[in-house]
């Protein structure tokens, strides 16, 4: 059989009525040349013994014995993939019909771009952006561009810090090179550290903004659960200093220090503060650990220090407001 130019990717886990959903949106894309891989990390809530996958005509479902995580099921899922390139999808999404067709177009307009991101409006109101692209603030804190904000701001194509995972798409030679996501991470922050590792060794993201997909936004695992709370925030430290280059971490640590207060005392309101918790002390807890292994760091850094800054938002307030941060071409 001969390989198809797209692999799509869906990890599923409990991932119920949202499962069906997402593919069947991929049964009515515009561009057919694509095979899809279901990785299911051992759902117990039948939604992978319900799938029906006849809609599509290269599918299959991988079972795991347990979960995994969102990092390594899709780091093994990409080993069993065929195609040129490796596209996400989360469970929780509906992609538009010609959200694969969009993608290709952008990798014939920008063939020296080797990772692209999708436009994301929220599901539960399509008036309202989801994402654009994932964000970067120099002092270590990385967010979804525009999330929450009025679906008017959505930028036109054009350069961002990272792809979400949600809805990215990576040249599978590249992904395969630098080691896929980080399996440390379980999910949460995984997609925003293989960008800083795909920036160091001079690959930009370009967000396409008419690519869209509809997302719920943590459907499954919640917004604002200990779950999401405990690894956004233990990975968002690691993200941060893995990655970060010596100079910047000594001139932006006193800042970064300074917003992990705010960040915490800002969730005391909510009832998760045993998890924030949990994930600051496992976050600088077990930084021995994830600066003494080389795997999933960048070992060649190619882009020079300014080029990397300006991929970077500086302002803190674009932060706190979730503004999109998307460069111009």
């Amino acid at each position: 059989m001969t390989a198809p130019e797209i692999s799509v990717v869906i990890i599923n886990y409990n991932g119920g009525l949202f499962l069906q959903d997402a593919v069947d949106s991929l049964t009515r894309q515009t561009f057919a040349d694509f095979e899809l891989i279901v990785f299911d990390n051992a759902s117990t809530d039948g939604s992978a013994d319900a799938l029906d996958l006849s809609g599509i005509a290269q599918a299959r479902l991988i079972r795991h014995e347990s979960n995994i995580g969102f990092a390594a099921g899709n780091n093994r899922a990409a080993e069993q993939a065929r195609g040129k390139w490796l596209v996400l999808l989360n469970p929780d999404t509906v992609a538009s019909p010609d959200w694969l067709e969009k993608l290709i177009a952008a990798t014939r307009t920008f063939p020296a771009c080797r990772t692209f991101t999708s436009a994301q409006l929220d599901m539960n109101a399509p008036g309202v952006l989801d994402g654009a692209g994932d964000a970067y603030l120099i002092f270590g804190f990385p967010w979804r561009g525009g999330f929450g904000r009025p679906a008017s701001e959505l930028p036109a194509t054009g350069w961002c810090f990272s792809a979400c995972g949600a809805a990215a798409m990576y040249d599978i030679s590249l992904f395969r090179e630098v080691g896929g996501f980080d399996e440390r991470f379980f999910c949460y922050c995984e997609d925003v550290d293989l960008g800083f590792r795909l920036q160091l060794a001079g690959h930009d993201c370009l967000f396409v903004s008419d690519a869209t997909v509809l997302h719920a936004g943590s459907g499954i695992s919640g917004r604002r659960s200990d779950f999401s709370t405990y690894h956004g925030t233990r990975n968002r430290i690691w993200t941060y200093f893995k990655n970060m280059p010596a100079a910047v971490l000594i001139l932006t640590l006193p800042a970064h220090l300074i917003f992990t207060l705010y960040v915490f005392l800002n969730g005391l309101k909510r009832s998760n503060t045993k998890a924030m918790l949990r994930g600051l002390r496992d976050g600088f807890g077990g930084l021995s650990e994830i600066w003494k292994s080389s795997q999933w760091k960048c070992l060649n850094r190619r882009k020079g220090m300014m080029d990397l800054l300006r991929t970077m938002a500086w302002n803190p307030l674009w932060a706190h407001l979730h503004k999109v941060h998307v460069r111009r071409l």
